[in-house]
């Protein structure tokens, strides 16, 4: 079984955002490349940190994976089709350029030097991460109670295939950044009351990429990306709804000059049933009965989501009652459990009667078991009716 973002981290689920930090931080030190060389296992558990630090260290991704649970929230990130553990969809480009700034101090430099300047020259990003895309899927009650697979079209900004994505015109055309000396990063110290300050950051001229463009390439124009369009196969777990957005990651725009991918963000949009209706995960349907089967009792079939079912209508069944189909509801998108199908009964009145229809319920009218005699409560309530319509 996989481990929770809580256990990698080891820390608790009220653990405070600094907590949850200074966990990261102590993980991520330990297994940082520079002091693990070639070591595939120190490897995928500093990426298995950095993973649950992106969720936990922000809001509201921390309450949709506590919501979720941590085997939905990870298929959810890439569209339904995890294993429920390490996702693997950030890079150590991605890890570097989003989380450096929390190793600060670690190079025994100043406060604010970064760890990432030691032995190796200093990591830095590889370009422009894209944007993120969005998608909205149309799903039927069927596919939402089973769950499914869909292949979407999605027209977003793809790796130019003339440069590779470098925007340059060829490999001649990339020297060498000038303003950083190929590190990506520059230094600043600046003073302040508590003296001077040393401080680190991403290179303006080459945006981290350690490489500056002498000569642009001629279809992307330097940028590395240009539009197309991708199809994506995306799977979507059981129970699902409306106010579950899916993310699948690298899957948005390209990102220019090389860089990161953007996500994409999956946005669920329910089709309306012809005959059921959605409550949660139950399901509600509603009979209509004409008045000789709920006075004398009938059989009736019902369609569920799985199909037809027959229930038995007892004899002197009354308009608003409500029959439960225990599991012929939906699945709850973090566990194996279904709610109802709720069959609520209506009496169904007809509008036109011929003479003979008119003359047989003019006759039961006047029998005394047609009389309805209300209680004390009931009669209150019909009098307070009675006096709000008047």
């Amino acid at each position: 079984m996989a481990k929770s973002y809580y256990e990698i981290l080891g820390v608790s689920k009220d653990a405070s955002e600094k907590e949850i930090k200074k966990a990261y931080r102590k993980i991520a030190m330990k297994y940082h490349p520079d002091r693990n060389p070639d070591n595939k296992e120190a490897e995928t558990k500093f990426k298995e940190a950095a993973e649950a630090y992106e969720t936990l260290s922000n809001a509201d991704k921390k309450a949709r994976y506590d919501r979720l649970g941590h085997n939905v929230y990870t298929q959810s990130q890439q569209g339904g089709a995890g294993h429920g553990g390490f996702r693997g969809g950030m890079t150590m480009e991605d890890i570097f350029a989003q989380f450096g700034d929390i190793f600060g101090g670690a190079g025994g430099g100043s406060p604010f030097d970064s760890f990432f300047s030691g032995s190796q020259g200093g990591r830095r990003s590889t370009g422009e991460r894209g944007a993120n895309a969005r998608v909205k899927v149309k799903l039927t009650l069927e596919e939402i109670a089973k769950g499914t697979t869909k292949k979407i079209k999605i027209k977003k900004d793809v790796k130019c295939d003339t440069c590779s994505g470098s925007g340059a015109k060829d490999k001649n055309a990339v020297q060498t950044c000038t303003t950083c000396r190929g590190q990506g990063m520059v230094r600043q110290i600046k003073n302040t009351f508590l003296g001077q300050m040393q401080t680190t950051t991403t290179c303006p001229t080459c945006n981290g990429t350690g490489q500056q463009i002498t000569s642009k390439c001629n279809s992307c124009r330097g940028q590395g990306t240009k539009s197309g369009e991708e199809i994506v196969e995306i799977n979507l777990p059981a129970g699902v709804s409306e106010n579950i957005q899916l993310t699948m990651g690298g899957k948005g725009h390209a990102g220019k000059r090389g860089g990161p991918n953007g996500d994409l963000i999956i946005n669920i949009e329910e089709q309306d049933h012809e005959a059921l209706k959605r409550d949660g995960q139950n399901i509600i349907y509603d009979l209509y009965l004409n008045f000789a089967d709920a006075a004398l009792g009938s059989s009736v079939d019902v369609p569920t989501i799985d199909g037809m079912v027959k229930i038995k209508i007892p004899a002197g069944t009354q308009s608003g009652k409500i029959f439960r189909l225990r599991g012929k509801g939906l699945p709850g998108v973090q566990s194996y459990e279904k709610g109802d199908q709720l069959v609520h009964v209506n009496l169904w009145t007809p509008k036109k009667l011929t003479d003979k229809e008119k003359q047989l319920l003019e006759q039961l009218r006047d029998m005394p078991n047609f009389k309805p005699t209300p209680s004390k409560s009931e009669k209150g309530f019909f009098e307070k009716m009675r006096d709000m319509f008047s």
